[in-house]
């Protein structure tokens, strides 16, 4: 398949074109910058320059393609509204490019809107719709064009997706550990995250890319609940800093915005996920990540 991969130079989508190109897949990458274009024609994909507010791009992308693989998003913390606002644009943007094609639409989701007090699973829809809602609501606005013959997949991410390379949550939590002299967790540190290596998630986009239905919600998750103090104190190890508990009210001024989802449980099952897309993850967890020094 020809597929359109928006995010193409960022963390996940880097090695979800390495993962598509190894299967034999064209890839047509989304890029904002002269050296993201020329980093994924190295690799052998052809590009389209544009970003997440070309609209007009992203229409011509989808339109060019037999699939579309959607990663990209502004994750703008300071604003959270803008970055919302974006994705809802974006995603009604691609899947109206798709609509009546029956051609499949993978789009990054995420776990944390779905703190239930048990480890959510893939039957568990997203509470979250409309424009105002957590990433503009964009997994239940994609899913509104299934009956409108567009092959709409949700890859609900964990939290983390670690490795070498990682600058996303787990990496801020060590850059507050450096900066503060203490890796903290926050209350008891009972809160647990999924987590999963970066190349098993780029794999599993790829198999729902080729074998998932309409609807469907992938759970791109390879360890279902690690705690907030076994990373705090895999950090306390790595760095030989002292670990300590970190009162809620003092989580932000700690750690960063990154202390509001620190204490959340975003837990979550891929049971589901595994069986049907015979899927197993086999790279390092977290903790061995943290260990080996892919944070250092």
């Amino acid at each position: 398949m020809r597929v359109f991969v928006t995010g193409a130079t960022g963390w996940i989508g880097s090695h979800t074109v390495d993962e598509l190109l190894a299967a034999g897949h064209q890839v047509l990458g989304l890029a904002r910058t002269d050296s993201g274009e020329a980093s994924l024609q190295a690799k052998g994909a052809q590009t389209l320059r544009g970003d997440l507010d070309d609209l007009a791009a992203l229409r011509r992308g989808a339109e060019d393609a037999d699939a579309v693989v959607h990663l990209a998003n502004k994750h703008d913390w300071a604003n959270p509204a803008e970055s919302n606002r974006a994705e809802r644009a974006a995603v009604e943007t691609l899947a109206e490019a798709l609509t009546g094609s029956d051609r499949p639409f993978v789009f990054a989701s995420g776990l944390a809107s779905l703190a239930l007090g048990r480890p959510s699973t893939e039957n568990d829809p997203s509470p979250f719709s409309g424009p105002d809602a957590p990433r503009g609501g964009a997994e239940n606005r994609a899913f509104e064009y299934v009956d409108r013959g567009v092959r709409a997949i949700a890859a609900r991410f964990s939290p983390t997706v670690h490795g070498t390379g990682d600058h996303g949550f787990i990496a801020l939590l060590v850059a507050a550990a450096r900066r503060t002299g203490v890796s903290g967790y926050v209350g008891d540190g009972a809160s647990a995250w999924s987590a999963v290596h970066v190349v098993d998630a780029a794999r599993l986009v790829r198999l729902g890319l080729e074998k998932a239905p309409a609807g469907a919600r992938l759970h791109v998750v390879a360890e279902e609940a690690v705690t907030a103090r076994d990373i705090a104190e895999a950090i306390g190890r790595h760095l030989d800093l002292p670990v300590k508990p970190i009162a809620a009210d003092e989580a932000v001024d700690h750690f960063g915005f990154i202390g509001r989802f620190f204490a959340l449980d975003m837990s979550a099952s891929s049971a589901v996920t595994r069986s049907t897309f015979d899927w197993h993850p086999a790279g390092p967890t977290l903790l061995e990540d943290l260990a080996a020094g892919a944070y250092a």
